[in-house]
């Protein structure tokens, strides 16, 4: 995935039920991103347009996915999980083994889909978040 990209991904995560596009997803936080993490986020490509993508970083210890999205009309191919597999291996590459990932509780078909590939939802565990800024969009 390179930022040239970026037109054709926020689309496809505007018109993607259970994906929330907030201002962390504007073209300059996906920039910065991508430059962060280089060569962790991809792209598919079926007959020269963008049919899915995903993101992927890190924090040094543990790999964290974004943003999985596959067009409705390219799903079940096996595109998904091409492009997670390809964030995993380029993770592992870099000594990062234990990967998370976040699904909105009201995305059906992403717990599925994660479920499905054999990802274990941590009930054990439960996330906090903090806003310092009084834009609850970040």
């Amino acid at each position: 995935m390179i930022i040239e990209d970026y037109g054709n991904i926020i689309a496809m995560f505007q018109e993607t039920p259970g994906i929330s596009v907030r201002e962390a997803d504007s073209r300059e936080a996906t920039e910065i991103y991508l430059q962060r993490n280089p060569g962790l986020s991809f792209v598919a490509v079926a007959n020269g347009n963008i049919v899915g993508c995903v993101m992927s970083g890190h924090d040094g210890r543990r790999g964290y996915l974004q943003h999985l999205v596959v067009k409705s009309e390219f799903r079940k191919l096996g595109i998904g999980t091409n492009l997670y597999k390809a964030c995993l291996d380029a993770l592992q590459k870099l000594g990062l083994y234990k990967t998370h990932l976040f699904v909105q509780a009201t995305n059906h078909a992403g717990e599925s889909f994660w479920q499905k590939q054999g990802w274990v939802l941590r009930e054990e565990v439960h996330m906090y978040s903090f806003n310092t800024s009084k834009n609850l969009n970040i």
